[in-house]
């Protein structure tokens, strides 16, 4: 199942393609970021893929693919862009990712030491309402 919540933590469980450019049509300060989750049980670890409004007024995308060494960012001033990939990903397009140049940030959520544990917090989004 997917979930869109946005940062005034608006939820829509099964959101459509209209409400999902709405709510990414919405953002604004105040209301900057947009998260879709997917939630299955049959998958272990967090899927999701979020979008934040920049105060320069680009887009930050980011999107996780259940463990933490699978977290990538990218940046655009393409809305359009932004739609696509959050469309896309929400229907399990393959290689919806294609049309961006990503960067690996899964070193700002894993330790540095891999005995160690990972550290607590860092599993979340580093943009939107978990950000840690």
């Amino acid at each position: 199942m997917l979930i869109a919540t946005n940062e005034r933590g608006h939820v829509v469980k099964r959101p459509s393609k209209p409400a999902i450019g709405k709510m990414l049509a919405d953002l604004q300060r105040g209301n900057a970021h947009l998260v879709l989750e997917r939630l299955d049980a049959e998958r272990s670890g967090s899927w999701y893929i979020q979008v934040l409004l920049r105060e320069n007024n680009t887009f930050q995308l980011e999107y996780r693919d259940g463990v933490a060494e699978l977290h990538f960012q990218t940046q655009t001033i393409s809305q359009e862009k932004v739609l696509g990939a959050l469309l896309a990903w929400a229907g399990a397009v393959p290689d919806w990712q294609d049309s961006f140049m990503w960067n690996n940030i899964s070193e700002q959520f894993t330790p540095s030491d891999p005995t160690s544990p990972e550290r607590p917090g860092r599993e979340e989004p580093s943009t939107g309402p978990h950000a840690g």
